[in-house]
């Protein structure tokens, strides 16, 4: 056994303390467990060794690398050969512990196993180690074994060492003591560094899953809003991507790293999110008298009163004339040119009931005129108009299915969204999350809103959030108040935005030019909405 020299621990000791500094910032956890082995490897100038990680089940430990210098042997890792090395199971068939195995006997009982020379050794199931020297014309000897435990005490994987060498001979010689605690301080540091690093993932992805569980909420509600806050952050991440290559023009020098695609993707997930305070009936509104049901055939039903009354008074009529048939002609030709006009009439307002992308004011005008032409006789025996104030306020809105006050609790869902994001802790590498989901309904010419921030007092994530916004919103066609447009009227439609100054012109360029909306289309588009698109006839696209 060998006997370190003062240098030697000192060497050693400064090894570790190298690998515990890189523990506590290196963040890919592939290279981390490689970073171990091969540390451990070096301190106790091993000829090899293996890392083995507890499977999730618990079941079994799962190979993560393996090397070895004689046999030049280097798998899996971060850059090593396919892996073929099998798991190592931690129960028998029948449930009991797996003792025979060296690393799966650490793993159960917590304690390192040092072995001098496994071919004089027993206890344990070397088969497998000899069939290995077999095959490879290599001779095991020394084996040391050390369980890697986090903080809690709990075993998240095994380090194995194989065939310590005499530094100065370079004979293999069995592990020293010192050698033992040397690795199983490294074993515990690693095993404490991983564990933190499992958990902020975890943590992650908890969060995560707790903002898709925001957007389930949605969802039920809402079903196609749901869909929106899945695929606003899908175009936001390709438009930001697609600035992110970009090498030339005003945005050349716009990059990301993988922590800003991580924030600006969360951002895209919660920019939404404030709708869920906003009241079903405003949301799903599909026609302009749409409450928690649609009007419309409360009019139809008034409708019919106001022709079962024209017919009443016909018949009153006729009674009036008696027998005399001329004047029979003449009321059922009137009546039946006011049943026909009723009708008319009666088609128009279902029409107008639907929103459209503009009503003309002729035809608000005539909305009133209907509205003050017929009354009806209500249950409770007293005439009134046949559309109140508010049914035909609602009738006459010249865009959309919204009023006034529901386009205002509409626009209020992205406070709520704001005053939401920012009451969280957000950690430093997550801080700009409010700002880039809030601001995409800012302008670019200040007159957006909650804020009516100008375009250059918002960074350029959110306003590559509020083009990735309104194409979603054009292109979709699960709303119920509209149909989806087309590829190429998508794109006209955006360019209007882009000449009246609504969005960033540099980033409405990229979005042509590198083909985002292409890429989109393909991806989540009904292919029979995917027309031919002449970049040309862009408004405010030079190409």
């Amino acid at each position: 056994m060998r006997n370190p020299r003062q240098s030697d621990i000192a060497l050693r000791l400064e090894q570790l303390t190298e690998l515990s500094l890189e523990l506590g910032t290196g963040h890919d956890t592939n290279v981390l467990l490689e970073k171990i082995l091969r540390t451990a490897k070096g301190m106790a100038n091993a000829d090899g060794g293996t890392l083995y990680r507890v499977a999730p089940d618990r079941r079994s430990l799962r190979f993560s690398i393996s090397v070895n210098d004689t046999l030049s042997m280097y798998v899996g890792g971060v850059g090593g050969s396919a892996n073929e090395i099998p798991d190592i199971p931690l129960f028998n068939a029948d449930g009991s512990p797996n003792m025979g195995a060296i690393a799966a006997c650490a793993a159960h009982t917590g304690r390192s196993v040092n072995i001098e020379d496994v071919y004089q050794a027993d206890g344990f199931n070397f088969s497998g180690m000899r069939q290995f020297d077999q095959a490879f014309g290599y001779h095991s000897q020394s084996f040391l074994t050390v369980p890697m435990q986090d903080h809690e005490g709990e075993v998240i994987g095994v380090l194995q060492l194989i065939n310590a060498k005499d530094a100065g001979r370079g004979a293999v010689c069995p592990f020293s003591e010192t050698d033992q605690r040397l690795i199983e301080a490294l074993a515990s540091q690693a095993a404490i560094a991983l564990t933190n690093q499992q958990l902020i993932a975890r943590l992650e992805d908890l969060f995560e899953s707790f903002v898709k569980l925001i957007n389930i909420g949605i969802d039920e509600k809402s079903p196609h809003t749901g869909r929106h806050c899945e695929a606003v952050p899908e175009l936001t991440m390709m438009l930001a991507d697609a600035v992110h290559r970009t090498a030339s023009g005003p945005l050349a020098g716009f990059r990301m790293t993988d922590a800003d695609r991580k924030q600006l993707w969360l951002a895209g997930l919660l920019h939404d999110c404030g709708k869920i305070t906003t009241p079903v009936h405003v949301v799903e509104k599909a026609t302009k008298l749409e409450t928690i049901f649609d009007r419309i055939h409360l009019v139809d039903t008034r409708l019919e009163v106001v022709k079962r009354d024209a017919e009443i008074r016909a018949l009153k009529e006729k009674l009036r004339h008696g027998a005399d048939s001329t004047h029979h002609g003449e009321i059922n030709r009137v009546l039946s040119q006011e049943l026909a006009r009723i009708d008319e009439d009666r088609a128009f307002l279902r029409r107008a009931n639907i929103g459209s992308e503009g009503m003309t004011e002729d035809d608000q005008r005539r909305v009133a005129d209907i509205a003050a032409r017929y009354r009806w006789i209500g249950p409770d025996g007293n005439e009134r108009p046949l559309l109140d104030e508010e049914e035909t306020a609602n009738l006459c809105i010249r865009a959309g299915t919204l009023n006034q006050q529901e386009r205002e609790i509409i626009n209020n869902h992205i406070s709520v969204t704001i005053r939401m994001l920012e009451s969280l802790p957000w950690p430093k590498h997550l801080r700009n999350v409010p700002e880039y989901a809030g601001g995409h309904h800012e302008r670019m010419d200040g007159n957006g809103y909650p804020r009516g921030l100008r375009g250059d007092q918002m960074s350029v994530q959110a306003r590559v959030m509020a083009i990735a916004d309104i194409f979603e919103a054009l292109t979709a066609k699960d709303r119920p108040y509209k149909k989806g447009k087309t590829l190429s009227e998508s794109l006209q439609i955006l360019g209007g935005f882009r000449l009246r100054n609504h969005i960033d012109p540099d980033l409405f360029d990229i979005f042509i030019r590198e083909k985002v909306y292409l890429e989109y289309a393909r991806r989540y588009m009904d292919p029979a909405q995917i027309d031919e698109v002449d970049e040309s006839s862009i408004p405010g696209y030079v190409p």
